[in-house]
């Protein structure tokens, strides 16, 4: 990150530091979680697949009825982009319930070189499948009851033992010599990322019982501010190589795209 970076935010087209930024109560995205979000991430200010972005945000609004100026967000965040100047960072966009438009440019957060995942019973909230709301209580807490286990994040698994996604992001693992993840109409969110690799790269899609996992040879995550992330160990038992060969496969492939969709 520069060190002249400074974190700005957009609400309603009004930018200040992050610090100053303010929006006035009652507001039910604050009281009760209701509105959307996403997170784009920037290199050297230059936002990656930022039109995916603003379609998964609509869609998921669309899906809890929640109206937004979609050429008010856009003409905010390019305002908001251009006094961030060339930024290795993060945008966070979000819509709430109360009208609010709130665009924010944020540090990327650093993540370790690979990562040991805990699996956590999660139920999905049919209604909310496939939206990216406000409503991430139930994924944080997750992922602090992996870290109690000596994990550094959780992987969500149904009820019945099908392998979901970890809190904010998705996984694909090596398994029967094909690469696998989770199909969408089990209850996953449709990640930018995710559907950049599965454009590239030869990837099953179906659900898997948590024991799939277990015996993986390898496995890795993959999010917006993630990247390709190698799994050395699921649920303490430790994996082959990390990254092994698939992994290193996938994060060359989203690094080329990387280079071409940002020119």
């Amino acid at each position: 990150m520069d060190s002249g970076f400074t974190e700005l935010a957009s609400v309603d087209g009004t930018i200040t530091p992050v610090a100053a930024a303010t929006i006035p109560l009652k507001d039910d995205g604050l009281y009760r979680g209701d509105g959307v979000f996403e997170v784009v991430r920037l290199y050297a200010g230059r936002p990656f697949a930022l039109a995916d972005h603003y379609q998964r945000l609509q869609r998921s609004a669309d899906a809890i009825e929640l109206p937004v100026d979609r050429a008010a967000l856009e003409a905010e965040v390019e305002a908001l982009l251009a006094a961030a100047g060339e930024a290795e960072a993060q945008l966070r966009l979000i819509v709430t319930r109360g009208g609010r438009r709130i665009a924010t440019t944020e540090p990327v957060p650093e993540h370790a070189e690979a990562v040991a995942i805990a699996s956590v019973v999660y139920q999905p909230t049919l209604i909310l499948n496939g939206v990216k709301s406000l409503s991430y209580g139930a994924n944080m807490q997750a992922t602090r009851i992996a870290r109690d286990r000596g994990a550094d994040e959780a992987v969500l698994v149904r009820p019945d033992g099908t392998v979901l996604e970890p809190p904010t992001s998705s996984i694909f693992w090596v398994a029967g010599g094909e690469l696998r993840t989770t199909v969408l109409e089990a209850g996953v969110l449709a990640s930018i990322t995710r559907d950049r690799l599965l454009a590239a790269l030869p990837v099953s899609e179906g659900e898997w019982p948590i024991g799939d996992l277990l015996g993986a040879s390898e496995a890795f995550l993959a999010s917006t501010t993630r990247e390709i992330q190698p799994v050395h160990s699921v649920d303490g038992s430790e994996l082959g190589a990390a990254p092994g060969p698939r992994t290193v496969e996938a994060q060359q492939t989203f690094a080329a795209t990387l280079a071409r969709e940002l020119g």
